[in-house]
């Protein structure tokens, strides 16, 4: 069964610099100028955390769902 995952993101602290965008290696986030980035692809992702982990501010999160 394949992993399902959530992504938040905190728009108070998101500078929306886009390099979550950029570093997702399946695609799974979209950005429009000047907005936070959303998940437009979530089924895509593996839960790297690149997206976390690049990110200078601490604005988003990767969180394994529990599946019932």
């Amino acid at each position: 069964m394949k992993k399902k995952f959530q992504i938040s993101v905190v728009g108070k602290r998101c500078k929306k610099c886009g390099i979550c965008v950029a570093f997702c290696p399946k695609k799974v986030l979209k950005m429009e100028i000047n907005s936070v980035p959303v998940a437009e692809r979530l089924e895509e992702c593996i839960g790297c955390n690149w997206c976390y982990l690049r990110c200078p501010e601490i604005a988003i999160f990767v969180k394994e769902k529990e599946v019932v």
